[in-house]
């Protein structure tokens, strides 16, 4: 309780009734972890999972290779965290539940803080979208807007059925539906400039010109952008030493820019209003 409290988990006092006794309180953190719309224990439960933090074990062996050819996550499991999601349905389930949870609870704030984002869209493709968190809140928030949700066919066939969206069994790196905007949340940050790339130029194939409406928006970290806090520097390039376990990376905006442009589109807007992440609008 003592590292909790001194991490900011729990607030401690001393009970004025027992002067020895100390009295725990919840904080602003721990109230994310309990009983509400926005509880994100399940996306905690994915990050602090034994799968993902197992492998910072090897860390000392994998920096040792002048250009290591697997992933942490695959040298520690013998299999990319993909193929272990694909065929794990427990780890599946709890992934899913993850990013479901991660999702609600970013949204409501993108939402509230950058409307202005969604307007003038009539059709959105939220890409690799899980079972739809996302597509579900922008569905309730801009009614008119035709949302539908791509991802792999392990994915859209445990996704649920009443939500009256969309499901796309799909592959992002062969090509997305049309759509006037593509939605990328937590997506790109999985993957290598190359895969980014290509997942791009797949959007933009999807989506129509600038003068027509349209874009896609990304919702990721862009390391350095936001606030200058120490708490909010040290955050971000913790995502990105722990999404380093899957190959992935956490882009500052130079890197973003780079991937943007090799893509083939024009312009882009970085809003830095999620916390440690940010909303990009990329343009053709």
């Amino acid at each position: 309780m003592r590292v909790l409290a001194v991490t900011g988990i729990f607030s401690v006092a001393m009970n004025p009734a027992e002067d020895a006794d100390r009295v725990y309180g919840l904080t602003p953190a721990s109230r994310l972890l309990i009983g509400s719309s926005q509880n994100l224990t399940p996306t905690l439960s994915v990050i602090l999972h034994n799968m993902f933090v197992s492998p910072f074990l090897g860390l000392g062996t994998w920096l040792e290779h002048e250009l290591p050819d697997m992933a942490l996550f695959e040298m520690a499991h013998g299999k990319a965290v993909w193929d272990v999601i694909i065929h794990d349905a427990t780890f599946s389930s709890l992934f899913n539940a993850g990013m479901f949870a991660d999702s609600r609870f970013l949204m409501d704030i993108a939402i509230k803080e950058c409307g202005h984002v969604f307007q003038g869209i009539s059709s959105l493709i939220d890409v690799a979208g899980g079972h739809g968190a996302a597509a579900l809140a922008i569905k309730k928030a801009f009614p008119h807007i035709d949302c539908s949700v791509l991802d792999l066919q392990h994915v859209v066939a445990s996704a649920p059925a009443d939500t009256g969206l969309k499901y796309i069994a799909g592959d992002m790196f062969e090509s997305i539906p049309p759509a006037k905007a593509v939605f990328l949340k937590w997506v790109m940050h999985d993957w290598r400039d190359s895969e980014c790339i290509t997942i791009l130029k797949n959007c933009k194939k999807a989506i129509p010109t600038r003068d027509a409406g349209g874009k896609v928006i990304i919702v990721d970290a862009v390391v350095g952008a936001g606030c200058s806090t120490p708490k909010h520097r040290e955050t971000q390039v913790l995502y990105d030493l722990f999404i380093m376990v899957a190959n992935g990376i956490e882009r500052d905006e130079q890197e973003w820019r780079n991937i943007i442009l090799e893509a083939g589109f024009t312009h882009y807007n970085i809003i830095p209003v999620l916390g440690v992440r940010s909303i990009i609008e990329v343009y053709p």
